[in-house]
């Protein structure tokens, strides 16, 4: 018999397989998920309280952080207590709410992205306009741009998902995606296909397909100026271009397992999860934190001024 995606539960079974390592999976995430809410929170509080990093920059970097902040948090406290209690129940609704949180994020990555190379663009090509150009009424309408748009086409996407009827309760997964929904429909949606597609095509495609045209702009010029001008440029963008290249490496490691998982060992589905929504959140803060003279600096005056207090 049919039922719909919010009368009934779901069961999570790749936690049923994981067994005796379970224990040790727990203390993983535990701490990777307590090192991503302290590094993310330090590098939001320095862009919060540091005026001198009240820039468009830092202001895009905060959203991105947030943004990593969302995805995980929708994902690991309900990891850890499914493992402490033993209980691989997700109702539907809380499902649902995951497949538009995770959904949410990795859209949201590529936009705040895109957004974020835009703004390298404009400060490298014109330096003398850039604040004239990045004005701070237009880096609250990219920031909208960047998170509520996205955020409204995902809605649509779990909005259809919610609309399926469903025949199977059970997932091999650690969390929900739309993916994993869907194939738990007793007949997929048409449209759904085609909105899926819309979403990909506007929201994957498309930034990153301007974050790798600013970039080789970027870098042509880069090849003509001099050695310092080169050394400069890179400390500005290095931190931008790997965490570009981190998330889109594990994204397409993961678009691959959802789309070909049946040739694939079912104990990757952890390592794929892991990927794409434990480490990036946590490596965002930490390659900004390491690689931006700017947010070193503002912590070593927090730190110097706790010292002598």
């Amino acid at each position: 018999m049919n039922v719909s995606l919010m009368s009934d539960a779901v069961t999570l079974t790749v936690y049923t397989s994981i067994g005796s390592i379970g224990y040790v999976f727990l203390t993983v995430v535990f701490l990777i998920y307590l090192a991503t809410l302290l590094a993310s929170a330090t590098v939001m509080l320095l862009i919060f309280l540091d005026t001198s990093l009240h820039k468009p920059m830092y202001m895009f970097l905060f959203c991105l952080i947030s943004n990593g902040l969302i995805g995980s948090t929708a994902v690991w406290p309900k990891t850890m207590n499914v493992l402490l209690t033993n209980n691989p129940l997700i109702s539907l609704d809380g499902c649902l709410a995951q497949v538009f949180l995770v959904l949410t994020y990795g859209v949201c990555n590529y936009s705040i992205l895109a957004v974020m190379a835009y703004d390298r663009f404009v400060c490298i090509f014109r330096p003398l306009q850039y604040h004239t150009i990045m004005t701070p009424l237009k880096v609250k309408q990219l920031m909208f741009v960047a998170n509520c748009i996205p955020a409204a086409f995902v809605f649509g996407q779990t909005f259809i998902a919610s609309q399926l009827p469903l025949c199977r309760f059970k997932m091999h997964k650690i969390f929900c995606d739309n993916l994993a929904v869907v194939s738990l429909s007793c007949n997929g949606s048409a449209w759904g296909n085609v909105y899926g597609m819309i979403i990909t095509v506007l929201l994957v495609v498309l930034p990153v397909f301007l974050i790798l045209f600013s970039y080789v702009k970027i870098i042509v010029l880069t090849l003509k100026a001099s050695t310092s001008a080169r050394k400069k440029v890179f400390e500005t963008c290095s931190p931008h271009i790997i965490t570009f290249v981190n998330f889109s490496l594990v994204t397409l490691f993961s678009a691959y397992y959802n789309r070909f998982n049946s040739f694939l060992p079912k104990e990757a589905n952890i390592v794929v999860s892991v990927n794409y929504i434990l480490f990036p959140p946590l490596l965002h803060p930490i390659i900004y934190g390491m690689k931006t003279q700017e947010i070193r600096q503002s912590f070593s005056k927090v730190i110097k001024r706790i010292l002598l207090q």
